[in-house]
């Protein structure tokens, strides 16, 4: 099957409106699709729609976008709690739930269900593409999109091949991906990817470098990003991408890989706090200000 995927012709589905979610329908109106964004609760999605308008906002006011196109990528963003209104007709549906498998399938039987037409991209940073797969009559149009947080800053997409992914699927991510202003890779679908394996080595040596009193935070984060050039520091990082993500994947990847993956005694604990980032206000540094600040209580 040979699918033509175009801003003019192309609907997209988003299921999920927290963090990534919402993330990604952002950069997808912006690019000019026809998006809708579910999610199970309207509270979540208003919080979603807000922080989609709070980001095209700040597009206008550093003059990277106009008034006009800004309230253009708004019209095309829909909302509703319904996952069969979200998916039907959709051309490419993209989950954004929380790294379960179970729910993830769930939401993949869902979505075939309705319309087993679909693309169906998974945004899972670890967990294997293939066995999400297993929960449709349709695996061969299961593939893993992991974009990255926040997607509006952050251009890499991770394009994961399920062992039943077709190639017409693949190179369809690959259109999106592009039309979407992405930087492509495309990984075979084994544990943590390429990305989650390469990134979270360093997260969790960062915190066990915490633990046992080598240096502070912010030290630890100034070492990497002013002697490696890296852009944010590992425990910032961990911090926006959320502590109790990084948990559920490290843990996912100690079952898969082994002890380097073991998850630090300080992860869990904070993670135990609610300490869970920035969507928190609080984990390896203080977010209660919108910035990263060193807080009153050493971890």
């Amino acid at each position: 099957m040979t699918y033509r995927i175009s801003p003019e012709t192309t609907i997209l589905a988003v299921l999920g409106a927290g963090t990534m979610g919402h993330g990604i329908a952002q950069i997808a109106v912006a690019a000019g699709f026809q998006t809708r964004l579910q999610d199970i609760s309207e509270a979540a999605i208003e919080r979603g729609r807000g922080r989609i308008a709070a980001v095209l906002d700040g597009g206008v006011s550093r003059g990277k976008s106009s008034p006009e196109a800004r309230d253009a990528a708004l019209a095309r963003l829909s909302v509703t709690t319904d996952l069969a209104t979200a998916v039907r007709g959709a051309d490419i549906v993209i989950e954004a739930a929380p790294e379960r498998t179970e729910l993830k399938q769930q939401l993949l039987a869902a979505v075939h269900a309705a319309n087993p037409g679909a693309i169906f991209g998974t945004n899972t940073s670890s967990l294997s593409v293939t066995a999400i797969a297993s929960a449709s009559p349709h695996p061969e149009r299961v593939v893993g999109m992991h974009f990255f947080n926040p997607p509006h800053i952050m251009k890499l997409l991770e394009v994961v091949r399920g062992r039943l992914t077709s190639t017409e699927v693949i190179d369809a991510t690959r259109t999106l991906g592009a039309a979407l202003g992405r930087e492509l890779i495309v990984v075979s679908d084994s544990a943590g990817f390429a990305t989650s394996r390469l990134g979270l080595v360093i997260g969790l040596e960062a915190i066990r470098m915490l633990e046992q009193g080598v240096a502070s935070a912010a030290e630890i984060d100034l070492a990497m990003k002013s002697g490696y050039r890296h852009p944010m520091g590992p425990l910032e990082l961990t911090d926006l991408v959320g502590l109790d993500v990084r948990l559920a994947i490290a843990e996912h990847l100690h079952r898969e890989l082994g002890e380097v993956f073991r998850p630090p005694e300080l992860l869990r604990r904070l993670v135990a706090d609610g300490r869970f980032g920035k969507k928190s206000g609080l984990g390896f540094y203080d977010w209660s200000s919108g910035e990263a600040r060193a807080p009153a209580d050493n971890p």
